[in-house]
């Protein structure tokens, strides 16, 4: 069972917060092998959508993403940081976390166009939710990624 939790950065627990910045070195610093700065400064302005799962009775995060709002860093909405857990993977949270973030964002911020930077390999995965790519590839922190709109 999926337990999920759509917060403001200042509303985090601590340690929640702490796991979703340990997921995301996991899987963006160490599994990708990519140096970057993933404290840049939009997470305190951000809605935190995280998906909790039961692992050997334990609490773990399966999946996450952030939303920030329109103006902030694009005049759209954005989706970014999204990931799933190794744990999790094969297990469909991905799509279940997109279904969700996805009507969460446009809730909140209603009528407003959601942006992403997706890796290139998933722009079919990606599109398959109404995203469509509006920008060439292009080499960000030695990954290929291309921009796409809602």
């Amino acid at each position: 069972m999926i337990e999920w939790q759509w917060l403001e950065f200042e509303h985090l627990p601590r340690e929640d917060l702490y796991e979703v910045m340990r997921q995301r070195q996991e899987v963006f610093v160490l599994e990708q092998k990519c140096l970057y700065p993933d404290l840049d400064g939009y997470d305190q302005a951000a809605h935190h959508l995280m998906a909790w799962h039961a692992v050997d009775g334990k609490r773990q995060l399966a999946a996450y993403l952030r939303c920030i709002a329109p103006g902030v860093k694009f005049p759209e909405m954005s989706l970014g940081r999204v990931l799933t857990a190794t744990s999790a993977r094969g297990s469909g949270i991905g799509r279940q976390l997109l279904d969700e973030g996805i009507r969460r964002a446009e809730a909140l911020h209603p009528g407003h166009r959601i942006r992403i930077g997706a890796q290139l390999y998933l722009e079919k995965f990606y599109s398959s939710f109404g995203f469509v790519r509006v920008s060439e590839p292009y080499d960000e922190d030695g990954i290929m990624h291309i921009d796409m709109l809602r």
